[in-house]
Formats: structure tokens, sequence, C-alpha cells
């Protein structure tokens, strides 16, 4: 019986720490060639607790901060996370700057309110 109980017990907080973050998966095709700003062909985009949004890398699961609340994550070691100059594009209209976040910001913001 106790053991059937830790079994529960165990289940219900892994189902409420996956409820906690939402996921989406974006890729190129569905943003347009111009605003994508990465060098995968997807990315998945999370909001977890607290509003820190994160871009992951589908094959490596490495995750890269979007805002400040996730890069101070990042910076204090709660999460491990890479920053996300690492595969954001150059942008050829504006030579020595990277491509917007933005369109990425705020789907992932979308995710937050949910």
């Amino acid at each position: 019986m106790k053991k059937w109980l830790s079994i529960l017990l165990l289940s219900g907080i892994a189902n409420s720490a996956l409820a906690a973050s939402q996921i989406v998966t974006v890729s190129r095709f569905e943003v347009g060639k111009d605003k994508w700003a990465f060098n995968r062909e997807e990315i998945m985009l999370t909001c977890e607790k607290g509003g820190a949004l994160f871009a992951i890398n589908p094959s490596t699961l490495l995750e890269y901060p979007l805002n400040d609340k996730a890069e101070a994550m990042m910076k204090s070691g709660q999460v491990q996370a890479k920053p996300i100059s690492i595969i954001q594009l150059d942008d050829p209209a504006h030579p020595g700057q990277k491509k917007s976040l933005q369109p990425f910001i705020d789907r992932a913001q979308q995710l937050c309110r949910k």
C-alpha cells in the first residue's frame, strides 16, 4: 500500500512540474526565412515558472535564455543554459548585429498566459 501511495505521489509531482511550463515548437518555414533568427531549422520555445523565457534546441535539448529572467537563472546556475548568441544568426541588413529575437520572445510570452 505504501508503495502505491509513493508512486501516486511522485506521479502527481511530475505532472505538476510538466504543467508548470508550456512548450511550443516553431520552424523556419512557419516564421519565414526573413524573420528566422537561428542557425537551426526548428526551435522550441518555453515559458518557465516566473516568466523566464527560453529557446530550446530540439536535437540537444540545450536551453538558451530569451529574456532577463532566464539570463539571471543561467548566470546563477539555476538552469544549465548557453548564451542565445551561439545559435542566433547575423542580420545581413545590419552588419555587426544579430537578427531580432522579438518575434520569438512574443511567441514565448503567449505561453506564459496559458
